[in-house]
């Protein structure tokens, strides 16, 4: 980078990086889940994997929620040689990054139907609509302050994709204009043309 910018990416958005592979990979493992009659029966595996999925998600949602609002607090506000990365982008190289756990995580859901169907998967979409519901989160605390939240690149990219990991050490702000995410990290709404 050009006199010591650095490389930003917003941190709703790698947060919510993973919501959609896990909630559509939980889902599908869930409905092949359901085909195999499992060790326990359907039944008691839907039961299960409902309780799971309600459990994952509140975990997920408020897992590190202090670390994540320490950070903001502190939050420097970015300079004007920091580069902005494109909301694409940064889900691209979370996905690309965790590609490998996600096929695990597919085929783990998937061999545990035959003890307990569907609840392996249900627990993954679990997982995913708390990695949404923690995006939210972050975007309803960036609209209140009025500000988004960025991480550098080069600390995600030591940290194993977490934006809020041992390696970040502060986040940076920019207005809430910046960037083509919106607050949460989903795709900036274009004004309709007249």
């Amino acid at each position: 980078m050009a006199r010591g910018g650095q490389g930003l990416a917003r941190v709703a958005v790698v947060v919510r990086a993973g919501a959609a592979p896990l909630w559509w990979l939980g889902v599908c493992a869930a409905g092949i889940g359901v085909l195999v009659p499992g060790l326990t029966g359907r039944r008691i595996g839907l039961l299960a994997g409902a309780a799971l999925f309600v459990v994952a998600a509140a975990v997920v949602a408020s897992v590190r929620r202090r670390r994540y609002a320490a950070l903001a607090r502190s939050a420097a506000r970015a300079g004007k040689h920091d580069v902005l990365q494109d909301r694409a982008v940064s889900v691209r190289n979370w996905r690309r990054g965790h590609r490998w756990w996600l096929l695990l995580a597919f085929l783990a859901a998937l061999g545990s139907a035959f003890a307990v169907p569907a609840a392996g998967g249900l627990l993954l979409a679990g997982c995913g609509a708390g990695l949404w519901l923690k995006a939210a989160w972050i975007g309803r605390r960036e609209q209140a302050e009025d500000a988004l939240l960025w991480v550098r690149v080069d600390w995600l990219a030591r940290n194993g994709g977490r934006p809020a990991g041992k390696a970040v050490r502060s986040y940076r702000s920019t207005g809430i204009a910046a960037g083509d995410a919106a607050p949460g990290g989903a795709r900036r709404k274009t004004a309709a043309l007249v």
